[in-house]
This record gives C-alpha cells, sequence and structure tokens, in this order.
C-alpha cells in the first residue's frame, strides 16, 4: 500500500474507532475529494484489517450486554425504517438484535456484491438475507451473529482475482460517481459506521435500566 493508500486506510480505521464520526458524502463531494480517492490503492488486505476493526469494534459495544439488552425496546424519536415490510413497523425503534441483524446482513450483501465486481462481473440485483430479528434475543446469538458475518465477509475477499477488475465499476445511488470492487466493500463499511452511534445508544439505555438510573 502507498503512503496516500496508507493514510486512506487509516483514516477509515478512525471512523471504525470512533463512532461519532462519519464520512459526509456532501462533505467530500464540496471539498473536491472523491469516494474513488478515498478508497483508491486500498488492498484486499487492508479490507480484511478494516473488517476485523469493525468487527471488534461492534462486539465491543455490546461486551457488558445481557440477553434483556438484546431486547430493550430503546426511546427513539428519530425511528423510521422506510422499507419495513409492515405498515405498523416504520416507526417502530430497533432493538439490539435488530440493527445487529441489519448491519450485518448490508455488509454481507456489499462484500458478495464487491466480489462479482472484481471478478469482472457487474451482477444485476441483490444478493441479501438478513437474520428475521425477532428470532434474536439473547446476547450470544448476537456475538454469534457478529462473528459468522466477519467469517463470510473475509471469505469473499478470497475469491478476489490477483488483479481484480478494478476497472469495472457500477452506479452508486449515494454518490455521483461509480464504484468499484474497493468501493462496494467500503460501503458496506460506511454503513456499519452510520449505525455504530445507534448501537452506543441502545446499550447505554438499556444499562441504564438494568441500574435503574
Amino acid at each position: 500500500m502507498t503512503s496516500s493508500a496508507h493514510r486512506r486506510g487509516r483514516y477509515l480505521s478512525i471512523l471504525i474507532r470512533n463512532s461519532h464520526t462519519m464520512i459526509d458524502l456532501t462533505y467530500l463531494t464540496e471539498r473536491k475529494v472523491t469516494f474513488a480517492k478515498l478508497v483508491a490503492g486500498l488492498t484486499p488486505d487492508d479490507l480484511r484489517a478494516l473488517t476485523d476493526q469493525m468487527i471488534d469494534r461492534q462486539l465491543a459495544l455490546i461486551a457488558d450486554c445481557n440477553d434483556a439488552a438484546v431486547v430493550f425496546v430503546p426511546d427513539d424519536p428519530a425511528a423510521d425504517d422506510p422499507y419495513a415490510a409492515d405498515p405498523e413497523v416504520v416507526k417502530l425503534a430497533w432493538t439490539l438484535g435488530h440493527v445487529i441483524v441489519h448491519v450485518t446482513a448490508t455488509s454481507e450483501e456489499t462484500a458478495f456484491l464487491a466480489a462479482e465486481l472484481a471478478r469482472g462481473v457487474v451482477r444485476e440485483g441483490r444478493s441479501r438475507y438478513e437474520t428475521p430479528w425477532e428470532t434474536v434475543t439473547t446476547i450470544a446469538q448476537c456475538r454469534a451473529r457478529l462473528e459468522e458475518s466477519r467469517r463470510l465477509r473475509l471469505a469473499t475477499l478470497d475469491v478476489w482475482p490477483n488483479p481484480p477488475h478494478l476497472d469495472v465499476t457500477i452506479p452508486y445511488h449515494r454518490l455521483p460517481e461509480p464504484v468499484n470492487a474497493v468501493g462496494r466493500f467500503v460501503m458496506g463499511l460506511l454503513h456499519d459506521v452510520d449505525h455504530l452511534g445507534q448501537i452506543e445508544a441502545i446499550v447505554r439505555q438499556a444499562l441504564a435500566v438494568r441500574l435503574g438510573v
């Protein structure tokens, strides 16, 4: 990895460690720092390291949780899930179990789609399976889901050819520019970052209830 790519990888690492810091895509555009430039030079090994950092960060956030915290329904006035299949749950605050299955499903999907791009294949449609959140009721299940997600995401990087087809790109709805395999994979990590603060808030509220404060 070049020195400039190393700095970009370090920046992404900081984002993972500090859940209050997120990449503002508008900010990047206005400052003329494109997403493509941000991820340029990152290698599959860099993506492996960033994935491990993310999973370790999520596991650390839930380290002190018990089973009650997993099903605890937090106070979340901003709750809004426009993709909910049931209109009655659009405004339902997500439990810790719900957030864990959501973020892992999304990052796994982006990882598998990134592997297709790396192979030079432009794949239409989705590649998603999300564990029903209602079935996740214990902290052991949350930890197991995160570790399984780590294994699946790292496995997708093992099928990247050497060198990957980084000239193959697809449009991405949140960006004004297309993304290649590296960018597609990183978008999953940034989605994880977007939900770290939510996990922290749920854990904080659940702990307060447990301690009676």
